[in-house]
């Protein structure tokens, strides 16, 4: 059984017979009451995000969680396509809803792990840091770096990341998947 203080990001466990993964937990202290623990929680199934409090007395049944590779094939028509890379005739379809805001870091042939709970699949995780060509940046001009400002950069899989001033068209740039961020430019 999880306590409420064992709800720490990425947890997956069971609450009113769903699955549900931890987004964002905080733990607030009072000084004369017991404390709580705030999170903002996603319900697998549905994909309702809430947030939600917790004390001292709330227990959870940890979910059972199998993990799978799988390989992004493509996209159509709001549709993505995965694969097993040992075997590629079983595919799996899944529609935009489902993907959330994964599918702007979804390029050709990527390897991701899908979430499983009683053999179902929940949730796609995608690696934590993927490597993207720059496709289009505005221009950089002498002395734009001075103060270490940033700019709208697009990535090959039309994703907008905002990225140092020196960052051009045709640069490889790796970027958190979790949060939309720019990492570093990566040399080639």
């Amino acid at each position: 059984m999880l306590k409420y203080t064992d709800l720490k990001k990425g947890v997956i466990f069971l609450m009113e017979e769903s699955p549900w993964l931890v987004l964002e937990s905080k733990l607030i202290k009072f000084q004369r009451q017991k404390p709580i623990l705030k999170a903002k929680i996603k319900n697998l199934k549905t994909g309702a995000i809430i947030t939600k409090s917790f004390t001292q007395a709330d227990e959870f049944e940890e979910a059972e969680v199998e993990k799978k590779p799988l390989q992004f094939l493509y996209s159509h028509k709001g549709k993505f396509v995965f694969i097993e890379p040992q075997n590629p005739k079983e595919r799996f379809e899944f529609d935009e809803g489902f993907m959330g805001e994964k599918w702007k870091y979804l390029k050709k042939s990527a390897k991701v792990e899908a979430v499983l709970i009683n053999e179902e699949i929940v949730d796609i995780k995608l690696p934590i840091k993927m490597d993207f060509k720059v496709i289009e940046a505005p221009p950089s001009f002498k002395g734009d770096t001075a103060q270490g400002g940033t700019k709208t950069a697009t990535i090959e899989t039309g994703a907008k990341i905002n990225v140092p001033m020196f960052i051009e068209v045709g640069d490889t740039i790796r970027v958190n998947t979790e949060d939309g961020s720019y990492v570093e430019r990566v040399k080639e």
